[in-house]
């Protein structure tokens, strides 16, 4: 059911394309595309809010004016250098549902019951000797695996929000979320949380440091060697899947690679594969021929290859383009993008002194630059949740439903390529799912059902265990909904290997079994305390100070009196003090009101 919004979806749509392009924030017009210091007589509130957006996932107030008070450069490098900030946060809680019997997993439910008829055994149970369905534990034990990774999944999807809404490094966990989109790779073709969790692990490890590093480790992970089919790159039947990735899309872009290039890189690769958690190279699977790539010959291995892939001019401009994309502006001219990549050629691939020196620098605090980004989906709701002083992720709105909802579900992007950016966020759709996040943020349904504790119904799980549930036998409780139970379908039944619909009762039973319940407490809001602590005393004063805690872009004075009027008739009088026992309910309808404004979309 569509929650209460108060406006337009054409209206804001409109407004939204009006906001982004005038100045926010008065600035000379020479600082555009100019990368030298920020003087510190510019530095202000503004400025470090900004900073704290981009880098991070906005700020409180008090947060902001710690900030402010840093000279420009002292306040860029706590953020950027901040592996000396203590962070101490919890390590991901594994459920403890792997057991090794499941390694190597089929990669079908084909695959494991043929196996299991040609060997007697698969994925680690055997196959009955006699009886009917001799191959439904194998049945059983695919599935369970899969309703295991999917749910563990997204135990590390909430544990990963809660460490972004909770990080005293917020540059840290910022690189992963860009990283995890740069190195695209999900859990839907992975089919191991482990993985995922390690990769994301790797990711912020390396988050902001040597991009020579991070491109090798990220090429040997056992994750990415999963996802782009590395077990089946070998020597006379190269793939290509991860040359081509490499090129296209983590290092140099299309157009500047010839198609024999990937054919020769992919030789280079072969062999690299992975057992369990581990990166292994299969010396036999191995070409150890010459290769020619992008013009230089030799008896390269992959190592070698990302080398000779660095080198390139076109590389540097690349990755330091998208990296100016994603935290500055998606505008980049071609002088611009060739300045970049110099600075970060200049800079050894190192990431943390190219992003000082981008953070720094008057483009970043531009007219251009400023307010002009529209937050994706994560960011959205991790800003919103950090600036309301949060200290957990709610579980009321589900985090990883909402986000998918928005288009960006956490360790399951889209493809190869990632998420889009820019105005592809904001749709008529898009927009309506972003203002009913707000709302059950602060109004949580009281009808909510916990996704991970009700299955997705996609093989009629909850028609069988309910049947089961009366004593049905199992052909009559897992025959679909109109058809017939005859004696010759009870006979077949007694002769079918496995029941799939049986397999997926039997494999939810014993994962919720597993799995731990992502905890699902509503937020815990209290604006009435937030407007205490800030002083305020009128409504007008409460919804200034609700404004320039959330927005990044001001509000015209028309709308600014509008919501302040709205709140003053929710309270019955202007004065806080008389509305102190009963205030929070207009208050929540206050926030909502402002946080669906085009201009909160923007940071």
């Amino acid at each position: 059911m569509m929650k209460p919004f108060r406006t337009t979806v054409a209206a804001l749509l409109t407004a939204i394309c009006v906001i982004i392009s005038p100045a926010v924030l008065a600035a000379p017009a020479g600082w555009q595309d100019d990368l030298s210091p920020l003087p510190s007589n510019e530095w202000s509130r503004e400025r470090a809010a900004h900073l704290l957006e981009r880098a991070g996932f906005g700020g409180t107030p008090e947060e902001v004016a710690r900030l402010s008070k840093l000279a420009p450069q002292q306040a860029v490098r706590a953020m950027v250098r901040y592996q000396s900030v203590p962070n101490p946060l919890p390590a991901f809680e594994d459920s403890g549902a792997f057991d090794p019997g499941l390694e190597p997993f089929a990669p079908s439910r084909p695959a494991a019951t043929d196996l299991a008829k040609r060997t007697g055994e698969a994925l680690g149970v055997k196959a009955k000797p006699g009886g009917n369905r001799k191959l439904q534990q194998v049945a059983d034990r695919f599935l369970y695996w899969k309703r295991v990774t999917l749910l563990e999944t997204q135990r590390v999807g909430y544990w990963w929000a809660n460490r972004m809404v909770t990080t005293k490094r917020p540059l840290e966990e910022k690189m992963t979320l860009f990283w995890h989109g740069h190195f695209a790779t999900g859990d839907e073709k992975v089919q191991d949380y482990r993985k995922m969790l390690k990769q994301n692990e790797l990711l912020r490890a390396k988050a902001t440091g040597s991009f020579r590093d991070l491109l090798i480790a990220v090429s040997q992970d056992p994750a990415m060697l999963a996802y782009l089919d590395a077990g089946v790159n070998v020597k006379g039947a190269p793939n290509e899947n991860f040359a081509r990735e490499i090129m296209e899309l983590f290092t140099m872009g299309v157009g500047n690679y010839t198609e024999k290039d990937i054919q020769e890189a992919a030789r280079a690769f072969t062999g690299w594969n992975y057992k369990g958690l581990e990166f292994v190279i299969n010396q036999q699977q191995h070409d150890e021929g010459s290769k020619t790539v992008l013009g230089q010959t030799g008896n390269f291995d992959g190592v070698q290859v990302i080398d000779i892939i660095l080198a390139r001019q076109v590389t540097s401009e690349y990755i330091a383009t998208k990296l100016y994309r994603y935290f500055v502006r998606e505008e980049v001219s071609p002088e611009m993008r060739t300045k970049l990549g110099k600075l970060l050629r200049d800079k050894k691939y190192e990431i943390a002194p190219f992003l000082e020196t981008v953070f720094q620098s008057k483009d970043f605090y531009s007219d251009a630059s400023v307010g002009t980004r529209i937050k994706p989906p994560v960011e959205l709701v991790v800003s919103t949740y950090r600036k309301l002083g949060l200290k957990e992720v709610p579980g009321i709105p589900d985090f990883n439903q909402l986000t998918e909802m928005m288009g960006q579900k956490l360790l399951n992007p889209p493809n190869v390529a990632g998420w889009t950016s820019g105005r592809s966020w904001i749709t008529p759709g898009l927009l309506l799912v972003r203002g009913n996040f707000v709302y059950d943020t602060v109004f949580p349904p009281i009808d909510f059902v916990a996704p991970d504790r009700v299955p997705q119904d996609r093989y009629g799980i909850i028609p069988v265990a309910e049947k089961i549930a009366m004593g049905k036998d199992v052909t009559t409780a897992t025959k679909p909904d109109g058809k017939e139970v005859t004696s010759m379908s009870m006979q077949n039944d007694r002769d079918e290997d496995f029941n799939t619909r049986l397999a997926s009762y039997h494999a939810w039973r014993k994962t919720i079994e597993k799995v731990k319940p992502i905890p699902r407490m509503p937020a815990r809001i209290d604006l009435s305390q937030m407007m205490r602590d800030a002083g305020c005393v009128t409504a007008q004063q409460a919804v200034d100070h609700l404004l320039l805690r959330f927005l990044s872009v001001p509000v015209d004075a028309d709308t600014r009196t509008k919501i302040g009027a709205l709140l003053e008739a929710d309270l019955g009088t202007a004065d806080l003090k008389h509305a102190d026992s009963y205030m929070e309910d207009a208050l929540r309808n206050a926030l909502h009101v402002i946080l669906s404004l085009p201009a909160y979309q923007l940071g």
